[in-house]
C-alpha cells in the first residue's frame, strides 16, 4: 500500500519531499502549517489512526510519542498491523515502531539510505544478525513460522545453527553450531521448535478443470502431483491457469487452501508455449484456443528457462502440471491476478462511522471509483492517484467502469455512502453482472459487498431509538420508480404501522412527494407522531431535529436529509436538555404480565 508521510511543520515537509518519490509515498500535512501536500488534516491522532486502521504504512516525521499515543488504543494483532515509523526532523534517526517484519525495517533502511540517517532496528534478529528468521526475503517461504520464536531465542542466547541446503541468507550470516537447524529445500520437510524449514518459491502449479469441478477432486490431483515431484506446496510461487477460469470455484478454493496467489494467462500467451508442451492437445485447442492449459500455464509462469517436473496428470474433471524455474519467482510478475471488485459502504460521512474493513479495502484498492462527494469523504485514507470520479446521474457508467477495470485483473473499490446495499451501487453491480451487460471478463470478477452504517441507523442513533420496533424504508424519488408504486408502498407502511425512513425526500424539482406521503400517514397516525429530520449526518454541518407529523413542512427538508416518521407507538421525552425519540418493543409489558 502507498505509505503516508505525516508532517507537522515545514521542516518535516522538506524532509518528506526528499522521501516521497523514492518511497512512492504521499505527504499528509497538518492544516495550514504545511504547503505542497497531497492531503491535509486537522486532528493528528485521528488522522494517524485512520491511516493505521486502513492498513497503510505510516511514516511520522515527528516524535515517536505522538504516534504511540495516537495508536495505543488501536493495537490488537501484531500480525495484521502495518508498518509505523518515527523519523526525526533532521532524518538522523529512523525508528520502526510497529510492523518491523511486515516492512517497517526495510522502510527504515531505505529512508536512512536516502537521507544519510541511522535505521534504529530493535527486533532481536535484525539487531543481532541483520536478518529476521520469521520473515525471509521475497521468493522464500517459512514452512513453520510458529517455531521461529524459539529458534531465534536460542540463537540470540549465543547458540549456533547447522544449515542444510540453500538458504535465503549468506552462509556466514548466522554463527555455526548444533543448537538449531535451518533447512532450505523445495521438498517437504518437517520442522520443530529447533528446526526451521525454508522453501524457495521457484515452482508454478498449472491447473485446468471442467466448469464446476468438485474442489476436492482438483485438490487431491494437485497434492498427488506435488508428492510425485517431491515438491512442497510452499515451494510454489503461485497457481496458474487460463483467464476464462478466473471465477472457477475449485481453483479459487485450491489457492485459498494452499495460501498461494492465483495468476491468469490469456489463450494467446498459453498457445505460445505449445513447442514446449509434453502433451499438446487439438481437443483443448478447439475448446479454449490453446493446445494446453495446465502445462502451458506452468511453463508460462516459470519463464523461458522453466522446465516441467510434472507433466500433465488428469482426473475425470481436472488437469495439473508443475514447472520449475532456475530461480525464485515473484508471483506479482506472473500473468495477471483475477479481478476483484469491493463495493464499499463508507457510512454517512465521519471517519468514526467507517468500518475498519471498509478502510482496509479502500486503501488496498488499485483503483477507487465513486461519486465525487463520496470520494471527498475518504480523502484521509484514499491514495489520490488511484481515484476515478463520476458525476451524479452516471451510476450505470460508474458501476460498469468498476467491473470492467476489475475484469482486467485490477483490484477495484466502488464507494457508496451509507451502506452500499441500501439505495446504492451494490444492487446495480449485481444487475449488470446478472443480465450480462458487461464483458465476459467483468462477469468473472469476484464481487464483495462491504456493509456500512446507513443514514437511517445514524439518524436513529443521534436521536435515541426510533427504530426500536418494526420499520421500513421508502425512497420518494420517482426517477427510477413510478410515483404510483411509491404511493402504494407508503399506504402499506401506514396500514402496517411501521416506523418509516424516507430516503430522497425532496429535490429541486420534486416537492410534492413528501407532502403526499405525510398526508397518507396522517390518515392512520395522530398529528403528534414524532418525526426526526437528520441532515448532513457525520459532517460539519450536521443537524438533527424533531418535529411532528402534523407540523412537517417540505421546506425544512433538503436532498441531504433523512426523514424518520414514528409509528403510533413512538414516543418523545426530554433528558439532559435534549429531546429523545424511541419506539418501545414491548419488553416492559411482557415483564409485567410474566
Amino acid at each position: 500500500m502507498t505509505p503516508a508521510i505525516i508532517v507537522l511543520d515545514e521542516k518535516g515537509a522538506a524532509l518528506a519531499r526528499r522521501l516521497a518519490a523514492p518511497l512512492g509515498a504521499e505527504i499528509h500535512g497538518l492544516g495550514a502549517r504545511v504547503s505542497e501536500t497531497d492531503h491535509r488534516f486537522d486532528r493528528v491522532a485521528e488522522h494517524v489512526a485512520a491511516l493505521f486502521l486502513a492498513g497503510r504504512p505510516v511514516i511520522g516525521v515527528c516524535a515517536a510519542g505522538i504516534l504511540i499515543r495516537a495508536l495505543g488504543p488501536h493495537l490488537t494483532d501484531k500480525r495484521a498491523e502495518p508498518p509505523v515509523l518515527a523519523v526525526s526532523g533532521d532524518g538522523a534517526s529512523v525508528v520502526p515502531l510497529l510492523g518491523g517484519h511486515r516492512g517497517a525495517n526495510e522502510l527504515a533502511r531505505r529512508i536512512a539510505e536516502s537521507v544519510g540517517g541511522h535505521a534504529a532496528l530493535t527486533t532481536a534478529g535484525e539487531a543481532a544478525f541483520g536478518l529476521a528468521l520469521d520473515a525471509p526475503p521475497a521468493g522464500w517461504r517459512l514452512a513453520n513460522p510458529a517455531n521461529a520464536k524459539s529458534v531465534m531465542a536460542a540463537l540470540v542466547a549465543g547458540g549456533g545453527a547447522a544449515t542444510e541446503g540453500e538458504l535465503p541468507w549468506p552462509a556466514d550470516a548466522i554463527p555455526a553450531g548444533d543448537d538449531v537447524r535451518l533447512i532450505g529445500t523445495h521438498a517437504p520437510a518437517a520442522g520443530d521448535e529447533r528446526t526451521l524449514v525454508y522453501h524457495p518459491q521457484g515452482h508454478v502449479i498449472g491447473v485446468g478443470c471442467a466448469r464446476d469441478c468438485p474442489p476436492e477432486e482438483l485438490r487431491d490431483l494437485v497434492v498427488s502431483a506435488l508428492a510425485v515431484a517431491e515438491v512442497a506446496s510452499g515451494a510454489a510461487a503461485c497457481i496458474a491457469s487460463i483467464d476464462i477460469k478466473a471465477d472457477e470455484s475449485a481453483i479459487l478454493a485450491l489457492a485459498a487452501e494452499l495460501d498461494l496467489p492465483f495468476r491468469l494467462f490469456d489463450a494467446a500467451t498459453l498457445e505460445a508455449e505449445t513447442p514446449r508442451l509434453a502433451n499438446p492437445s487439438d481437443v483443448v485447442f478447439a475448446e479454449v484456443g490453446c493446445h494446453g492449459v495446465a502445462e502451458a500455464a506452468a511453463l508460462a509462469g516459470a519463464g523461458p528457462e522453466g522446465i516441467l517436473v510434472v507433466e500433465k496428470r488428469k482426473s475425470a474433471n481436472a488437469t495439473v502440471a508443475v514447472a520449475r524455474a532456475p530461480a525464485v519467482l515473484d508471483a506479482n510478475r506472473i500473468g495477471r491476478a483475477p479481478g476483484r471488485l469491493d463495493v464499499v459502504g463508507i457510512g454517512p460521512g465521519t471517519p468514526a462511522w467507517r468500518t475498519p474493513e471498509a478502510a482496509r479495502l479502500i486503501a488496498a484498492a488499485e483503483e477507487i471509483v465513486g461519486y465525487g462527494l463520496y470520494l471527498d469523504l475518504i480523502a484521509d485514507i484514499a491514495p489520490r492517484a488511484r481515484i476515478t470520479a463520476f458525476p451524479l446521474g452516471e451510476e450505470t457508467a460508474r458501476c460498469a467502469w468498476a467491473l470492467e477495470q476489475a475484469g482486467k485483473g485490477r483490484r477495484v473499490a466502488l464507494v457508496s455512502s451509507g451502506d452500499a446495499g441500501i439505495y446504492a451501487m451494490a444492487a446495480l453491480v449485481e444487475e449488470l453482472v446478472a443480465e450480462g451487460k458487461v464483458s465476459d471478463a467483468a462477469r468473472r470478477v469476484a464481487v464483495n459487498v462491504s456493509p456500512g452504517i446507513s443514514a437511517l441507523q445514524a439518524a436513529a442513533a443521534r436521536i435515541g431509538a426510533p427504530l426500536g420496533h418494526d420499520f421500513c424504508t421508502v425512497s420518494l424519488s420517482d426517477l427510477l420508480t413510478p410515483w404510483e408504486t411509491i404511493r402504494a408502498r407508503v399506504e402499506a407502511a401506514a396500514a402496517g404501522d411501521f416506523v418509516v425512513a424516507f430516503y430522497n425526500p425532496v429535490s429541486r424539482r420534486r416537492r410534492h412527494q413528501l407532502a403526499e406521503a405525510r398526508d397518507i400517514l396522517l390518515i392512520r397516525r395522530p398529528p403528534e407522531t414524532p418525526v426526526v429530520l437528520a441532515t448532513d449526518l457525520g459532517r460539519p454541518a450536521e443537524a438533527v431535529r424533531v418535529t411532528t407529523l402534523g407540523a412537517l413542512s417540505v421546506d425544512e427538508v433538503d436532498m441531504l436529509t433523512v426523514v424518520l416518521v414514528g409509528s403510533t407507538a413512538s414516543r418523545t421525552y426530554r433528558a439532559a436538555g435534549r429531546t429523545r425519540v424511541y419506539t418501545p418493543r414491548g419488553y416492559a409489558a411482557k415483564e409485567e404480565s410474566a
